[in-house]
């Protein structure tokens, strides 16, 4: 069985301590932004999972100054360990949707503090206008940057009714601009999304291999209270996996994806006071030694069943296409 310092997938972990010597920690940050589906640009409504928090109910309050959030998490992490080095994650919201001379000021200021060794900013594929990608080349020269993008899905159908608000072009287009420019990107995919079957989500798993992506995140769907979402859920309308069945599926995907893709996340946490289900989430790391401990039962690793000449997208068997970047 192939594992990455014991692991059997590519685990952020790894990747961290490989590149930078040590474990590093994230930081949750709040720029203060807000999204195009929320300001009436393309809705009023958000993405129909979104909280209230934009998907960053952990980040720190809004009201500090970039610094001064950045520092009063690294006094909290340090106080129960030694840690040294940080990634700065511009988490809630979208944190390039303002304008580009504000982006500069907050990442500037994130990118330059001595503890962060690289800033992650979660935005939107078509929140990425030529003024942005110049500004995110240019931070890229002083420390890494890395681009979080939330696909979710590549089917259309579930992009509509989860009111994404663009379609997969963009996310492609988007791909390809931060790639040029040597930006590492992580992608967002969401499994369980009403109405998408397991081969449906394997399906988003192979369209990745296909694209010159370096991070993915396996978020579990969550219904947060007081979203579009919850409301389907109490009606009935839909079925939210039990926790053998997400492992099982996880397992899947893991083994279908490209062992060079470095997994951000396989579960997610739903904030204990909005989550309506699934419940058996909250229990994080019980969830990770069961994933665990199946994937060493079944001698499953990631990357088991990549073909790694050719991936099948929608029938079509494809060459993958990277961008070769000089180092």
């Amino acid at each position: 069985m192939k594992n990455w310092n014991g692991k059997p997938y590519h685990s952020l972990d790894y990747m961290l301590r490989e590149r930078f010597g040590e474990k590093v920690y994230k930081v949750t940050l709040n720029g203060g932004m807000s999204c195009p589906n929320r300001d009436g640009k393309l809705g009023d409504r958000g993405c129909i999972f979104c909280s209230q928090g934009g998907s960053g109910d952990f980040a720190a309050d809004a009201a500090l100054t970039i610094t001064e959030q950045i520092d009063s998490q690294i006094a909290v992490l340090s106080a129960k360990r030694p840690i040294h080095k940080y990634i700065a994650y511009f988490q809630a919201y979208t944190n390039t949707y303002a304008p580009v001379e504000y982006l500069r000021r907050i990442f500037t200021e994130a990118i330059r503090h001595p503890s962060v060794v690289a800033v992650s900013i979660g935005t939107r594929p078509d929140c990425l206008g030529e003024d942005v990608l110049e500004l995110l080349s240019e931070l890229n020269q002083i420390k890494p940057v890395w681009i979080e993008l939330g696909l979710q899905t590549i089917h259309e159908r579930t992009a509509a009714y989860i009111r994404r608000g663009y379609p997969l072009s963009v996310f492609e287009t988007a791909v390809r601009n931060l790639r040029e420019r040597g930006i590492e990107v992580i992608v967002h995919t969401i499994l369980g999304l009403p109405g998408e079957s397991q081969e449906d989500i394997l399906a988003t798993m192979k369209y990745l291999n296909h694209r010159d992506i370096q991070g993915i995140k396996l978020q579990l769907l969550h219904v947060l209270k007081d979203t579009d979402l919850a409301q389907e859920y109490l009606e009935g309308k839909f079925h939210v996996y039990e926790r053998e069945e997400y492992l099982n599926l996880v397992i899947r995907c893991l083994e279908n994806l490209d062992p060079e893709i470095v997994i951000h996340r396989m579960t997610g946490d739903g904030p204990e006071k909005l989550l309506l289900a699934p419940l058996w989430t909250g229990r994080k790391r019980e969830v990770l030694n069961l994933l665990h401990h199946q994937m060493k039962v079944c001698d499953s690793w990631q990357g088991k069943q990549y073909n790694f000449d050719q991936v099948t997208v929608n029938g079509v068997n494809s060459n993958k296409q990277f961008h070769t970047l000089s180092e």
